[in-house]
């Protein structure tokens, strides 16, 4: 019991360890790559004609994403942007203009009714015209620099990214990865709900910490060619470690009360902690036992999945034996369908 109790707590530390610590490769992260891509410039170069076009790229502008920038973007979009606007309406325009109105109006009962239509519209215009829009529109920039920022932190690497099959199985493997991550949020938030409030607030921080932990590590794993069970199975075998490498994200996008607010401060620190799973040395020996949290959710997806893939599939089977019997359709779409 003493040594199990060791070990969580080593694993912890270690994970909040390397999660902070990673943050500090920023600095040298953009020289690192340069130096890799000269390395690989160089052993390319190895005739008359190779030197003269390898002189040539290096007198041409770099124009390749840099991790630094990437990451000044993501801050001054998310907090420069979207937080400032959110800081100003809600902090700024609408206290004015309530202490505006009140001079104005005079009468508190009437002010307080007039106010309180007011309010509503504007912030219900506010929210419509401008926060959903640029919340969608985040959304996707985000998407686009988080994998920018990964490339470049696993290029330093030196590895060479493993493909997936096909297609059609990166497609699948997101939209399974999307389902399974909604419904352990859905999870995380129902064990909050516990009677003794202390427990589910501890179990719900288990269960943020390991997702974010998944967030981080999901990139360095899809590159090195890991499928979704295998990356479920590394959080489950070794989960205090990712339970100590997600909790500083986790507790601080608990602070702010607004979703929209913590959601800011997720895109402003995810980027860092990307470089930092990238840069993590995650520990060989498991842990003394298995924490099949994710058990639950991965039963669930897989029902539904194979639900939705099983009806997609009757659906086109139906429509294709439709066509075929029809008494219309020309020869050669009456040739049977190969089988996929």
């Amino acid at each position: 019991m003493t040594d199990s109790v060791r070990a969580f707590l080593r694993n912890v530390a270690t994970g909040i360890k390397d999660s902070i610590l990673g943050i500090g490769t920023i600095s040298k992260l953009d020289a690192r790559i340069q130096q890799k891509r000269e390395e690989q410039r160089r052993r390319r170069a190895s005739g008359a004609l190779a030197q003269r076009r390898a002189q040539s790229e290096e007198r041409k502008p770099d124009n390749d994403p840099k991790v630094a920038s990437r990451i000044f973007q993501c801050c001054a979009w998310n907090g420069g942007v979207f937080w400032l606007s959110l800081f100003l309406f809600y902090r700024v325009f609408i206290p004015l203009l309530q202490t505006l109105t009140a001079k104005i109006i005079g009468d508190p009962s009437l002010h307080g009714s007039v106010w309180s239509w007011l309010e509503f519209i504007l912030t219900s215009v506010f929210s419509a015209l401008w926060v959903l829009p640029l919340f969608v529109l985040s959304k996707i920039v985000n998407a686009i620099w988080f994998q920018d920022i990964a490339d470049l932190a696993f290029e330093v690497s030196g590895c060479k990214a493993q493909p997936f099959p096909s297609v059609s199985k990166i497609i699948a493997d997101m939209l399974f990865n999307l389902l399974l991550q909604a419904l352990f949020l859905i999870q995380g938030m129902i064990v909050s709900l516990f009677p003794i409030d202390a427990i589910g607030q501890m179990v719900s921080l288990l269960h943020m910490s390991l997702l974010y932990s998944l967030y981080c590590f999901e990139y360095r794993w899809f590159n090195h060619g890991i499928e979704m069970h295998q990356r479920l199975s590394n959080i489950e075998r070794n989960w205090p470690y990712y339970f100590g490498f997600g909790l500083p994200m986790a507790l601080l996008t608990a602070l702010p009360s607004s979703y929209i607010i913590s959601g800011c401060l997720f895109s402003i620190l995810f980027p860092l902690f990307i470089i930092s799973a990238n840069e993590a040395k995650t520990p060989s020996k498991l842990y003394h036992f298995q924490l099949r949290l994710f058990s639950l959710v991965v039963l669930i997806s897989n029902k539904l999945f194979h639900k939705t893939v099983h009806l997609q599939s009757s659906l086109t089977s139906s429509t294709s034996t439709e066509r075929l019997s029809s008494p219309h359709t020309s020869p050669a779409r009456q040739r049977p369908l190969p089988t996929q």
